[in-house]
């Protein structure tokens, strides 16, 4: 028995020094929080594939994401193999609504044959945000992939920070969410600050929109567009409530609300009450600080839409881009009903609200922004074939950054450190090496869009037309997307000037295609 009480202290001293070694680490916010038991995840991890094809569930059964649709993310945000083997294990052919991309034989676009080709592409809009409208600080947007709007006070400082740095590595934009302009938003990143309905970081003592600390808040950060958030896919026509006892000094200075005391969203805006309104309110702003503006709303009564299309059309005024949050959308917490049943998927509200705006001849003035489960490349295909121009990513960016689908973000208790205000819990999460990990996430995302686009024949995602992807009925038949959803031939597409242009930019000087020189019997 000397050998066991021998054992037991230097089994001791190692479970020791391992905890030491997690606690200490950057790389992973799970073993910084839970040290050594921690390991026991990623253990699981490692056999889950052959528990759930022997036990539990198929690698395509869980949700939100997937398990195929998760470790994609996990491998792109660690630059690790992000390839599958041995063929899809999607049951395509009995799967009805399942998007087919349409590749072509001789498409316009040649791809480069070189092992690392595309490996980081640039990959911006088609179109100039708030070019249409002369605002004075329009802009082309350096990436099609964007952050999506995730406040300060939903997601840790940290996770905020890692976004953000993120976003400053990848070249793309970062919103900042409807809860304030935080300091971990002044990370490198540029940013969409978004206004919400309570105002945060421009709103007077009395909880007013207060245009001069708007102005002062812009002038004082990298903003590059206002987004009006009227509601979200998740919880549409909600307001929010913050717990006083999460509102920190740091979210109340962030806020500019009392520290301790519940932080309260209205459900509606006071700035305007109708359409009418809505727009003579996005003129100021856009008038008093040159910035695009734009709205960002989950898709339920159309009525809304074709009076605001009407509006611009018949008056002039406008806004600069639609942000359209599907159903599907992610947030921090809301009632089951408002997750599951309340506003459309998105391509069903995006289609029937880029059709109010192509009706009236508005879609090659305004830029579309999808948001909802776009971080994956299929998905986004689908709706840059709808007619959007870039697509934001939220939970996707959660994910790379650590997030493990624990789904507790509305407890406090997120064990990533990633959608919790614990100081524990938060200081696991080292934005320095996530952010790293948030931009491959990114690259990847954008690599594969622009694989896909050369696939089907063209230069850039934007120029995918509905008639390249088809939507299987079942086993026996499919039909086109633009059938799908009724689109005429010219809808989908930015305008011709703006196809040539972003052409111009897209291709290459140097040769494409293969890497040897045509024999002299080839047919040119």
């Amino acid at each position: 028995m000397r050998w066991a009480r021998r054992a037991v202290p230097a089994v001791t001293a190692a479970v020791a020094a391992l905890a030491a070694r997690d606690v200490l680490q950057r790389d992973h916010a799970l073993l910084r929080n839970f040290p050594v038991l921690g390991r026991a995840r990623y253990l699981l991890e490692s056999l889950g594939p052959e528990l759930r094809q022997y036990i539990v569930a198929g690698n395509n059964e869980e949700r939100p994401f997937t398990r195929d649709q998760r470790r994609w993310v996990y491998a792109s945000a660690k630059q690790e193999n992000n390839y599958f083997g041995f063929g899809t294990d999607n049951d395509i052919e009995y799967t009805a609504g399942y998007p087919i991309i349409k590749h072509r034989t001789f498409g316009r676009a040649v791809p480069p044959s070189a092992p690392a080709a595309g490996q980081d592409v640039r990959l911006p809009c088609a179109k100039v945000l708030g070019a249409a409208r002369g605002r004075a600080r329009a802009f082309r947007p350096e990436s099609v992939v964007n952050i999506s709007g995730m406040s300060f006070g939903s997601l840790s400082g940290n996770a905020v920070a890692a976004l953000n740095r993120g976003a400053a590595l990848a070249g793309c934009l970062h919103n900042t969410g409807e809860g304030g302009l935080s300091p971990y938003h002044r990370r490198g990143g540029e940013l969409v600050f978004q206004l919400g309905t309570a105002y945060f970081g421009c709103r007077d003592e009395r909880g007013r929109f207060d245009l001069a600390r708007l102005k002062d808040l812009v002038a004082s950060a990298p903003v590059r567009a206002l987004e009006v958030k009227l509601s979200q896919g998740a919880k549409p026509s909600l307001g929010g409530l913050l717990p006083g006892a999460k509102v920190s000094a740091e979210i109340a200075a962030t806020r500019g609300v009392p520290q301790g005391r519940d932080c309260v969203s209205p459900s509606r805006h006071a700035e305007f009450a109708d359409c009418d309104s809505l727009l003579d309110w996005v003129e100021l702003l856009a008038a008093e600080t040159g910035l695009p503006v734009g709205i960002k709303s989950a898709v339920g009564d159309l009525g809304f839409w074709a009076e605001l299309a009407t509006l611009m059309r018949d008056t002039g005024r406008g806004i600069d881009f639609v942000t359209v949050d599907g159903g599907e959308g992610g947030t921090g917490a809301a009632p089951l009903i408002f997750t599951d049943s309340v506003s459309l998927p998105f391509q069903q509200g995006f289609s029937r609200v880029y059709r109010v705006f192509a009706e009236r001849g508005l879609h090659e003035q305004v830029v579309f922004v999808g948001a909802g489960k776009l971080g994956l490349p299929d998905n986004a295909v689908v709706a840059f074939a709808l007619g959007c121009d870039m697509v934001n990513v939220g939970r996707e960016a959660m994910l790379a950054i650590g997030c493990i689908q624990a789904q507790k973000c509305h407890t406090d208790t997120c064990p990533t450190g990633v959608a919790t205000q614990h100081p524990w819990l938060a200081r696991g999460l080292d934005p320095a090496r996530k952010s790293v990990r948030a931009a491959n996430y990114l690259r990847t995302l954008r690599r594969d869009l622009v694989k896909v686009a050369e696939a089907c024949g063209v230069e850039h995602p934007g120029l995918i037309d509905a008639d390249s992807v088809e939507i299987l009925d079942g086993r026996t038949s499919a039909t086109p997307l633009r059938e799908v959803y009724g689109y005429r031939p010219d809808w989908g597409l930015p305008s011709a000037a703006d196809r040539a242009e972003i052409v111009r930019l897209m291709t290459p000087q140097a040769p494409r295609g293969g890497t040897a020189t045509p024999s002299p019997t080839a047919v040119r």
